[in-house]
């Protein structure tokens, strides 16, 4: 038995979900429960993108010029491949924590191969506040302003309203009203 939690698989655990959902919070508890390492892809993108080749030069010229569509259309391709690096360097007893961006995908082919990369994984954990896509934009909004972060709604809404998340995720947990811990907890009974 790992801190209270009963004989789980060794796979990786992964979190996704929109901005604000809770993803590095529930990460790190979950982390500090079961003493596996955590890996954030928000955190190691940069050093990974530079590796595959991304200019963030580039990338901020086609943002002026192109809005985040732009930007977006050559960003997509380097999320799919970070998640492909991330879960086949860290298959085992890591908890992976997502950016938003990183489970969602307008072209088919790029969801295609996320998911892919996911399939063998049964521990993919969808966080969201509820299932009312208005009311939980309203929640991730108001925790984005409580936290006095600069977070786009315009981006969220596509995060949420996006059913790739739903697709991609074995499980969903709803954390409205719920404490971080009552979050963990619910995904740790999940575990056994």
């Amino acid at each position: 038995m790992v801190g209270g939690v009963g004989v789980i698989m060794p796979s990786s655990i992964i979190l996704i979900g929109p901005m604000r959902a809770g993803k590095t919070t529930i990460g790190t508890l979950l982390a500090q429960t079961l003493n596996y390492p955590r890996v954030s892809l928000d955190k190691v993108r940069d050093q990974y993108y530079q590796e595959m080749g991304y200019d963030k030069a580039h990338a901020l010229r086609l943002r002026e010029q192109g809005g985040l569509d732009a930007l977006f259309g050559y960003l997509k391709p380097f999320e799919a491949q970070l998640v492909e690096r991330i879960v086949h360097e860290y298959p085992d007893k890591t908890i992976i924590d997502f950016g938003a961006g990183h489970s969602v995908y307008a072209d088919a082919k790029l969801f295609e191969r996320v998911q892919t990369a996911l399939e063998s994984f049964p521990y993919v954990f969808f966080l969201t506040p509820c299932d009312d896509t208005e009311e939980a934009l309203q929640i991730l909004n108001q925790r984005d302003l409580d936290d006095m972060e600069s977070g786009l709604p315009e981006m969220n809404r596509d995060f949420v309203t996006s059913e790739a998340n739903r697709k991609l995720a074995k499980f969903t947990v709803y954390n409205k009203g719920k404490t971080p811990q009552q979050t963990h907890d619910d995904i740790v009974s999940q575990l056994t």
